[in-house]
């Protein structure tokens, strides 16, 4: 089974609390991570994009780096883990992305991918006069259809004559190409979302839910596979989950419940309001899961809670579920979290050969860099 780690592109991570640790977003503490994830044989780093934060008293997301140019600089200093920027296709030309793309292919030595997201939170655009309206929420798919198409077309043969309802492409080109496949994420878990990855994308990312029940998306890589059955494409799932670890279930434990007594409310009502704003797509986007109330503070995240043991056995309970081909990683301290997954709990893990090659005394020691 692949893992990964989902970058801190975003100030503190993704735990919407005053008791989490706090720091802002810089290319050099997602080098540490990044590095030291690469080191401990991890498969790939993945960063989200995000263009307007949550406020509150922790200004969550306030502050963030944008994606291509922080894993652009990450795929200039790593030289084997797999490196994905994300899209904000609502305000990204797809021929740029695509020029942009196959650059970080070619920094990379054919070591990165490319995540696709529609957007979801209107002020993210509208602050910048760029929200195509509110109409925009039954149509996010088919737009994503058509930009795929196109980049799709771009990488393949250079140039595009696309014309669709989104996008008119004239004799638009692009060189050079990238120098093999470039594999395509999206993070589906509507009905139209897990359409879109079964015809377009190579992986799709759905969310662990609840804590300490790593078999509860399973459901979803069922919807997924009856479909792909339908087109016979192969498009396997990535699961995202939050590991809060420790060397017993009661200090773990503990951390746990001081993250949610510190939890900053105003920020959690912003999302959750957000959240609602999309009246059209339906109860299952990935977004209601997420702005939901069971474990808000990180954001409804999938949450594996406990000691070193029983992550490990958590986590291999989630490569047995059928069509998970990998799972993509937040902590609640990243630079411990990775150095913690490394040394005391991956080699406790039957789904990672990579377990017994990697010993601690080959890894650089890291520090976590913060700052208030």
């Amino acid at each position: 089974m692949q893992v990964g780690v989902f970058c801190p592109i975003g100030n503190n991570g993704w735990l919407i609390s005053k008791n989490a640790p706090q720091y802002k977003p810089t290319f050099e503490l997602n080098k540490e991570i990044v590095q030291s994830a690469e080191q401990y044989g991890f498969d790939f780093a993945l960063s989200m994009i995000k263009l307007r934060g949550f406020g509150g008293e922790t200004e969550f997301w306030d502050y963030n780096l944008e994606s291509f140019t922080l894993m652009s600089g990450l795929a200039a200093v790593t030289s084997k883990i797999k490196i994905y920027a994300t899209a904000a296709t609502l305000v990204m030309p797809p021929a740029i992305v695509a020029r942009m793309a196959a650059t970080l292919d070619s920094i990379s030595n054919g070591r990165f991918g490319l995540n696709v997201v529609t957007g979801w939170q209107r002020p993210e655009y509208s602050q910048m006069g760029m929200w195509p309206g509110d109409e925009y929420f039954g149509k996010r798919y088919q737009y994503l259809s058509e930009y795929v198409q196109v980049l799709k077309e771009l990488w393949a043969t250079g140039k595009s004559d696309f014309k669709g309802e989104f996008f008119q492409m004239d004799d638009c080109q692009v060189k050079p190409q990238p120098s093999k496949d470039l594999k395509i994420i999206c993070a589906g878990q509507s009905d139209e979302g897990l359409a879109f990855s079964v015809q377009y994308a190579d992986y799709n990312f759905v969310f662990g839910k609840g804590v300490n029940t790593p078999t509860a998306y399973a459901s979803i890589n069922d919807r997924l596979k009856a479909q792909t059955d339908k087109t016979g494409r192969d498009v396997s799932t990535f699961v995202l989950f939050m590991v809060i670890a420790d060397e017993t279930d009661e200090q773990a434990f503990a951390k746990w419940q001081s993250y949610n007594e510190g939890a900053d409310m105003q920020a959690i009502a912003w999302l959750q309001d957000q959240g609602g704003k999309d009246k059209i797509s339906g109860s299952d986007t990935n977004i209601r899961h997420m702005a939901s109330s069971v474990s808000p503070v990180n954001i409804n995240m999938g949450t594996l809670v406990g000691s070193y043991v029983k992550v490990a056995a958590m986590l291999d309970e989630i490569a047995e579920v059928k069509g998970t081909d990998g799972i993509l990683l937040t902590f609640d301290d990243f630079v411990l979290g990775v150095k913690d997954f490394g040394e005391k709990i991956q080699p406790l893990m039957k789904s990672r050969t990579l377990a017994d090659s990697i010993v601690p005394s080959q890894v650089t020691d890291f520090s976590m860099e913060k700052s208030a």
